[in-house]
């Protein structure tokens, strides 16, 4: 296999290249080149080491795991972050060339496609030259893969705004004599996109010998939660989970309360599915005071229904019922309203099974689901964004619809043709998940490739599967699986001990980078773990398992056990943890509390300590 070496003056530096003998598991290449500097001053340079795959006329489709996905940006969304276009315009993050820091990805490895087969290039995060850098390049008809050590960004570097930044870098400065060791791994792959899964996870394999190191038990875990939703978030008049709550107390009482964000989603970052798991754990506990607020906060949203027949959005406190996070005047967000029904059902289920009738609740399910059937066009499409007046479709772009998918599935039990409008459903959303870009599910960053799509995939497609036992859906629900997987960290990101999660020794991995445009790491993932353990058993496949329990592991780390630990209060947690250079400084955490970071810590236990035989 062909490497090219570049960056260092060979009239002053030797380069050894080592190919080691025999594959690894996934069929790989390990590569160790040796440099030394022959020179009598000292010189600043950058060692990179390139493969080539023909690319032919069309789009490669490029893959870093956790940032970069296909074009990566849908031209059409407003959202500015990195695309790939044959035409370059860095002013606006687009260009056929891109190179970035090894700590953006959750695998440190870098992908490409064409009619012609796979190639990919592996790396550490780190090397003795420092922050290892990653990317790639088309040009000519040929598609160029690249590691460098250490990393140099470029056309430009995204941090998280509309407007890039001069590209980072780390420089080393060679010493007369000096002489370093850097490895990587090459691997060719046939044409499927899918052959990137034996790649992640023999590089996730590298790291998992290591201990993770949870703070808490599950169960201490979630009583934490659910003490920090309770106590922090919600509010009896009206009964809301507000979505924030700052961490510094006497700052939001000098800037009256605004670190308390005075809004509630319905579903996604507040709403039914943490109100639901306050309910359910209070009920597990003998807590009237939870159970009582969980059911309050369902009973506000059930009570206030869209005049389309579907949830608001959001609430507000300032104008009460409104429309999403969407430019779109009046716009409903279809993931937003999808989830907030698939929980309502299971609240349902879980209060009938207490002796507990929600009849209300039941006729917000019927209206929701009836709405998003009526809209439903011939291929199965089941729409993004809905408008709140008359609940007419105001888009069908993304795949933001498949929540849909498992909400439908899942009340089937109220009418049939529920499950056949799901079976459609899944029919159509398919091919997103075979053409590996998923994207739309979350309202704030348009049509991104996102990890929360992946969860809504597999929650949808292992809701189909149980309700039929179609090995069909059962597929799609490994692939989808597969490919959220693609978001979560297989190596723990080496922080400095003077940030605040270096002192505190945060293990990364388990965690999930939120986007390409989002990039920092964040617990959403939790929301499905019933469904990956249950991915598990009906495969036969541990990893599944093995990665979820390292998820839920991640993530009780910085759950706040007392008040002051982190600089929090008891029960509090943040939603960012900031792994690289984006939006803040590497190493530091949003002092936010929010709703969903605490709701889907408590979720994910809940199904934890229902699940048995599992050790967590």
């Amino acid at each position: 296999m062909e490497l090219t070496v570049t960056g260092l003056d060979p009239d002053v530096f030797t380069v050894e290249t080592h190919h080691a003998a025999g594959r690894t598991p996934a069929g790989g290449v390990t590569v160790t080149l040796t440099a030394a500097y022959r020179g009598t001053v000292p010189t600043e340079a950058r060692l990179r080491v390139s493969a080539s795959l023909p690319a032919g006329d069309a789009d490669p489709y490029w893959l870093i795991p956790g940032l970069f996905y296909g074009e990566n940006r849908p031209e059409a969304n407003d959202r500015l972050y990195p695309r790939f276009a044959r035409t370059a315009d860095p002013a606006r993050f687009v260009s056929p060339a891109w190179s970035f820091r090894a700590d953006r990805a959750a695998t440190p490895a870098v992908f490409a496609w064409s009619a012609h087969g796979g190639l990919a290039l592996a790396v550490d995060e780190y090397s003795s030259l420092g922050l290892t850098g990653i990317g790639f390049a088309l040009d000519a008809g040929t598609a160029h893969l690249h590691a460098d050590f250490p990393y140099r960004e470029g056309p430009v570097s995204y941090t998280g705004h509309a407007e890039p930044v001069a590209p980072l870098q780390e420089s080393h400065t060679w010493q007369p004599g000096e002489r370093h060791v850097v490895e990587l791994c090459v691997y060719r792959l046939r044409a499927d996109r899918h052959t990137y899964t034996p790649v992640l996870r023999e590089r996730h394999a590298r790291s998992a010998a290591e201990p993770l190191r949870p703070w808490v038990g599950v169960a201490e875990a979630a009583e934490l939660a659910a003490y920090g939703l309770h106590r922090w978030h919600y509010r009896a008049d009206p009964a809301v989970l507000l979505e924030t709550a700052a961490f510094d107390r006497e700052f939001n009482d000098n800037v009256r309360g605004l670190g308390d964000r005075g809004a509630m989603h319905v579903a996604w970052v507040s709403g039914i599915p943490y109100a639901h798991a306050l309910l359910a754990h209070g009920r597990r506990r003998g807590d009237p005071d939870q159970v009582e607020a969980g059911a309050a906060v369902i009973d506000h949203i059930c009570a206030n229904l869209a005049p389309s027949g579907t949830f608001w959005g959001q609430w507000m406190v300032d104008r009460g019922w409104s429309q999403s996070w969407t430019p779109v005047r009046g716009g409903l967000h279809a993931r937003t309203l999808a989830e907030a029904t698939l929980f309502l059902h299971r609240a349902i289920e879980a209060e009938r099974a207490a002796g507990v009738p929600r009849e209300t609740w039941v006729r917000a399910v019927r209206s929701n689901l009836d709405v998003a059937v009526k809209n439903q066009s011939a291929d199965g499409n089941l729409a993004s964004l809905l408008h709140a007046d008359d609940g007419r479709v105001l888009s069908r772009a993304g795949s933001a619809g498949l929540t849909w998918v498992a909400a439908l599935a899942e009340a089937r039990d109220l009418d049939p043709m529920y499950l056949e409008a799901a079976r459609r459903g899944g029919e159509h959303y398919a091919h997103f998940v075979l053409e590996e870009f998923l994207h739309g599910a979350p309202e704030d960053v348009g049509l991104a490739p996102t990890s929360e799509d992946g969860y809504a995939a597999i929650i949808a497609y292992v809701a189909l599967w149980r309700a039929t036992g179609e090995t069909r859906w059962l597929e799609l629900a490994r692939r989808a699986a597969d490919w959220m997987l693609t978001f979560r960290y297989t190596y723990d990101v080496r922080f400095s001990p003077h940030t605040l999660l270096g002192a505190y020794g945060f293990r990364s991995r388990g965690a999930d980078q939120a986007s390409p445009s989002n990039q920092h790491l964040h617990a959403y993932g939790l929301i499905c773990v019933p469904e990956m353990a249950e991915l598990s058993r009906a495969t036969g496949d541990p990893h599944y398992l093995e990665r979820t329990r390292e998820n839920l592991a991640c993530f009780r780390q910085f759950i706040a056990r007392a008040d002051g630990d982190f600089n929090a209060y008891k029960g509090m947690a943040s939603e960012r943890y900031y792994q690289t250079a984006c939006f803040q400084a590497k190493g530091m955490l949003l002092t936010l509390s929010h709703a969903w970071s605490v709701g889907v810590l408590l979720l994910g236990c809940e199904a934890a300590l229902n699940l048995s035989g599992v050790d967590w």
